[in-house]
């Protein structure tokens, strides 16, 4: 072991449990399920939303645009106003709120008010995830945080495989309040949960803006933040619209939308765990590996995704590699800076929404005044340069 990697393991180690809490890292996990799930929901309800409330499928994409942005400026904001505040109270308080939010979604009269109350989605995700995604290695030992980093960001993958395709069927079929109405219900599960089993979780290091800018000297925090922004924001500017893309690209019909979009997140969820076993061994390589896929995959779509049997297939190795992005980077944050890991966490998860938000914006512009073709381009240009961005970190020998 080297000098950088024993400094690496002893700063986790001071942070790290003697015993595992895995009914914790299960709770949060299912925190996390929950918060991407309401992030990305509106993705799959866009057509109805929009008919509903008389508004255009680029606008009615403002309820994904919405809440991401105001999370990439709760993410590092809620940890500075908490201060020292237990992080177990911080996140059950986050948890009613998204509760109440999404009530407020399932009641809307008008999509100004629904998306008013995708502000508060946005406050729940940003602040809850800044916490969640370093809480690994507070919760279980040192040798343990790669699985149960893994556990945690299986939640993201989870929400594509159940929640947003879950969600776009019972709004097909019930329609999409009910759809709204049942992920609140399911928010208020997951805040007794974690009521059950989060143990106290005292502030380790009070984030202050000073800390937070102090990361941004860090050559390895610099390149994994920017190949956040580049990676998010290509899939978002194209995935936000997978569902036209689907039908009117891949000639799918509208019934099979769901299955596909459940497909999408199973693939996720193979993609989460076969990057979590990799990064143990080197994190700058399954990194790379990812961006380039990506790469490639999303104008490949606009080539050979003619056909329902090829853009199904390429949807699902789509899927399969943006599924080992949430545990990939916010890894590869963690061995970055493995001494300030709320804050850097708090900087990513800014970050990844803002790119959300930035992404699911510009393609709406994109898809309103261009074309579909346009947005899955403007996704593989994004990740290619990232893919760039992170070759020139491999002389790093933290992220090896």
């Amino acid at each position: 072991m080297t000098t950088t990697e024993q400094t690496t393991a002893q700063a986790t180690d001071q942070q790290a449990p003697q015993r595992s809490r895995w009914p914790a890292v299960t709770a949060v996990a299912l925190g996390t399920f929950l918060l991407v799930t309401a992030e990305q929901l509106p993705i799959g309800l866009l057509t109805a939303v929009g008919s509903a409330l008389s508004v255009s499928e680029g606008t009615a994409g403002l309820m994904v645009t919405v809440p991401s942005l105001v999370a990439a400026v709760a993410a590092p904001l809620v940890p500075v106003l908490v201060g020292g505040l237990d992080r177990r109270l911080l996140l059950l308080g986050l948890m009613g709120v998204m509760t109440l939010a999404n009530v407020a979604s399932a009641l809307a009269p008008s999509f100004a008010v629904l998306v008013s109350s995708r502000v508060l989605v946005g406050v729940a995700i940003g602040g809850f995830w800044a916490v969640a995604s370093g809480l690994a290695v507070r919760l279980v030992p040192t040798a343990n945080v790669p699985r149960a980093t893994a556990i945690i960001f299986g939640g993201v993958g989870a929400a594509n495989v159940f929640g947003v395709p879950l969600g776009t069927l019972l709004g097909e079929f019930s329609g999409w309040r009910i759809a709204f109405a049942t992920l609140s219900a399911l928010a208020l599960v997951a805040l007794l949960a974690l009521l059950a089993v989060l143990p106290p979780l005292a502030a380790s290091q009070p984030v202050r803006p000073r800390l937070l800018a102090e990361q941004f000297r860090n050559p390895g925090v610099r390149v994994g933040i920017l190949a956040t922004f580049l990676i998010v924001t290509g899939h978002f500017s194209a995935y936000t619209f997978v569902s036209p893309a689907l039908q009117k690209l891949s000639g799918i019909d509208e019934r099979l939308v769901g299955p596909l979009l459940f497909g999408f997140g199973l693939a996720g969820v193979v993609g989460n765990f076969v990057a979590g076993a990799a990064l143990a061994r080197h994190a700058h390589r399954t990194v790379l590996v990812i961006t380039v896929t990506l790469a490639a995959v999303m104008p490949l779509y606009v080539v050979l995704g003619r056909g329902p049997i090829s853009g199904a297939a390429l949807l699902i190795a789509w899927g399969l590699a943006f599924g080992g992005v949430s545990v990939s980077l916010q890894t590869w944050m963690i061995k970055a800076a493995p001494q300030t890991v709320e804050a850097v966490s708090s900087l990513w998860v800014a970050v990844f929404n803002l790119s959300i938000g930035l992404g699911a914006l510009a393609g709406g512009v994109i898809v309103d005044l261009l074309t579909l073709q346009a947005v899955l381009w403007l996704g593989g240009v994004c990740a290619l340069a990232a893919a760039l961005a992170v070759w020139s970190a491999r002389a790093n020998k933290n992220l090896r």
